[in-house]
């Protein structure tokens, strides 16, 4: 068991920008698209997804003095806010953790093999979505059996979750052969969003304001386009925190930057994608007939190819900061949470269908809702970190325990 559980922490700590092109590049062999064309594929998504990684690090760099700016303000919290990263690596170390792996790809196997899923889950990564509650149940209750039978059954959600959303993620996002199976997002923040629609749609003049992105460029020319709104947005974040003016200059560049490079970077990984989303299909007609169908599962962050995820992004870092401030009884500054905003935003978009108005909305209630959950939520955070042997001095959170609704309903349970 530890030498597999070194294998998988080994195959891990690559990242997703080695594992995801290795994933894909087996995918393809196995959909006899051979083997240079699968390398090729892989590869491009790679590259994709290297360039997505360091376009949302630009965007975080970008902002980082206004990011200071409120920290300077936020002396006085007495929980750290530990971040998702160190908390994934983190539930890697719990004892089932390398039953965990082979477990969920079986699983997905024998429900595409017995139609019960059209989705299949290559986002590896990710699956700390799944083990971080599996890691909080074998804190809470001591059994290694309960964990991974949680993650496990996540990952069984996920794929159910992932196929439902699938015609609206392509539809929206043009993103074709692909679905979201990114679990904390599409079970909790997508149904969120879309309640909170319902909502708007009951409430009259706020039901009737549509602002779309696309809209906004065509009727305002030069004054609609995603760079030039990001500029915009990005001066005024300067302005508000009192920067100099070069910096303000700065920032609006680098907000405009992201917006364009986003997609960009996006569509490189659909290059690769395409054909193995192609071959995949034409694989499964061939073994399970000709109306069945495979969707690719990745990440989240392919939505972020769309501008009104970045415009939501750009003003909700500074709305999630003040939350700090007036959420009663606030003990963390969320420093951490800053960096999953952007993920955040994606599915309050396509829930709102790109309505930058509603998006915004949904942005705002959803974050207020991640921040609340992780501030209340920092004991159980905390025992779950007491297993995984990572020390940590007094209480830690984490926005997996505002968004991952699975880490919110097991810490309920708990408690009562």
């Amino acid at each position: 068991m530890e030498i597999l559980l070194q294998i998988v922490q080994g195959i891990l700590s690559m990242g997703a920008v080695v594992m995801l092109p290795i994933m894909i590049c087996i995918l393809g062999v196995v959909f006899r698209m051979g083997f240079g064309a699968s390398l090729r594929a892989g590869i491009q998504i790679g590259i994709g997804f290297q360039g997505l990684s360091l376009t949302v690090g630009l965007l975080m760099t970008t902002i980082k003095p206004v990011i200071d700016y409120y920290n300077t303000m936020g002396t006085g919290f007495t929980t750290v806010d530990i971040g998702w990263a160190a908390l994934g690596a983190a539930a890697w170390s719990v004892p089932f953790a390398p039953l965990a792996v082979p477990l969920i790809v079986l699983v997905n196997l024998i429900m595409l093999r017995t139609k019960l899923t059209k989705v299949m889950n290559v986002d590896m990564w990710n699956y700390i979505h799944f083990l971080i509650p599996g890691a909080l149940a074998y804190a809470l209750w001591g059994s290694a059996a309960l964990g991974l039978a949680i993650t496990v059954g996540l990952s069984i959600i996920s794929l159910i979750c992932a196929q439902i959303i699938a015609p609206k993620w392509q539809n929206y996002f043009g993103l074709e052969g692909t679905t979201c199976s990114t679990f904390s997002f599409i079970t909790f923040m997508y149904p969120l969003s879309v309640i909170i629609n319902k909502i708007i749609d009951h409430i009259p003049v706020l039901n009737k304001i549509d602002v779309d992105m696309e809209h906004l460029n065509s009727k305002l020319g030069v004054f609609g386009d995603p760079a030039f709104i990001g500029a915009v947005i990005g001066i005024f974040l300067g302005i508000i925190t009192k920067q100099t003016l070069p910096i303000c200059l700065v920032i609006g560049m680098g907000i405009a930057s992201v917006l364009i490079l986003i997609p960009r970077m996006v569509s490189i990984m659909m290059e690769g994608l395409t054909p193995i989303g192609n071959a995949a299909n034409e694989w499964v007609k061939k073994k399970l007939g000709e109306d069945a169908d495979l969707w690719i599962g990745m990440d989240v962050a392919l939505g972020l190819g769309d501008p009104a995820c970045i415009t939501c992004t750009a003003i909700c870092i500074p709305l999630t900061i003040l939350f700090a401030f007036i959420i009663p009884g606030m003990t963390y500054f969320p420093v951490g949470l800053l960096t999953v905003v952007c993920y955040v935003t994606i599915m309050c978009v396509l829930a709102s269908r790109g309505n930058l108005f509603r998006s915004l909305m949904c942005s705002s209630v959803s974050m207020f809702i991640v921040s609340y959950c992780a501030n209340v939520f920092s004991p159980e955070t905390t025992a779950m970190l007491g297993v995984t042997g990572l020390k940590v001095n007094g209480l830690v959170a984490d926005g997996f325990w505002g968004f991952n609704i699975a880490d919110i309903i097991l810490s309920l349970i708990h408690r009562l």
